[in-house]
């Protein structure tokens, strides 16, 4: 199906009695083909187990990781168990894992192949390219006036995540070389990569489609990494200093690798 040029709106997903992150892991990955696992959520307050999500978008303090690391810093954020490597589309294997642990935050496994098309460039999952909130919307305004079109574009409180085409780390080293600078709050999640996708929760807040995806059986449009990372770089590099970015955006994952 065609998407429609410009700004789009939000996708909401339908309510229900219980969470949706079956839906939206089985959109993701049977209808999308990306490959998605469950992140390993956050821990119940005063205790291990992981708690029940909450929708509050606004969070000014992450809550913990039921990961055993006290400093993590993408707190539920992040594959855990299982690893990086378990992402799949596979239907049986989504059903079971969200149905033993319903409000799992949804991880996409960036930049890899999908099982149906191993080792096809046509079939392997988005990358993305994230920078800090108030950067990000400064960077989309421009890209909106250049009527440049976009595809889905992830949010958190602290940070935004534009979903490019599939990109090869000599592509995207390529692209940089030439910049005179690139500045270290922007993120490249390419293959070996991961995404927390909505309707997830974290320990900075809620996760939701800033720019999302039009509903229906054909997998978003995505436009190549070439075409806004020039416009990301300059937001990135202007907002260094004076953005007004509270202190959580520096935890939410400014020490990741991907």
């Amino acid at each position: 199906m065609r998407e429609i040029l410009g700004r789009r709106r939000r996708l909401r997903y339908r309510r229900k009695k219980g969470p949706v992150q079956l839906e939206a892991a089985l959109t993701c990955a049977v209808e999308w083909q990306w490959p998605v696992l469950p992140g390993v959520g956050l821990k119940a307050a005063g205790g291990d187990r992981p708690a029940d999500h909450g929708r509050d978008r606004g969070a000014r303090g992450p809550r913990g990781c039921a990961c055993p690391d006290p400093e993590c810093v993408v707190p539920g954020a992040h594959p855990f168990d299982p690893g990086i490597l378990a992402a799949t589309t596979d239907e049986r294997m989504i059903r079971w894992w969200w149905t033993n642990r319903p409000t799992a935050p949804i991880v996409l496994a960036t930049g890899g192949p999908t099982r149906a098309a191993e080792g096809s460039d046509a079939g392997r999952a988005p990358c993305a390219v994230s920078l800090p909130a108030v950067a990000a919307a400064r960077a989309l305004s421009v890209l909106d006036r250049m009527d440049m079109r976009l595809g889905p574009v992830v949010a958190t409180p602290t940070r935004w995540s534009l979903l490019v085409a599939p990109y090869t780390l000599e592509q995207l080293g390529e692209l940089l070389f030439v910049k005179d600078c690139v500045p270290s709050s922007l993120r490249f999640h390419g293959s070996g990569g991961y995404l927390v996708l909505p309707p997830s929760q974290t320990g900075w807040g809620q996760v939701w489609w800033e720019r999302a995806p039009l509903p229906g059986s054909a997998a978003p449009w995505l436009p190549d990494v070439e075409a806004v990372v020039d416009a990301l770089v300059e937001a990135s590099a202007s907002g260094a200093s004076g953005s007004g970015l509270h202190p959580p955006e520096s935890g939410d994952g400014s020490r990741l690798t991907y």
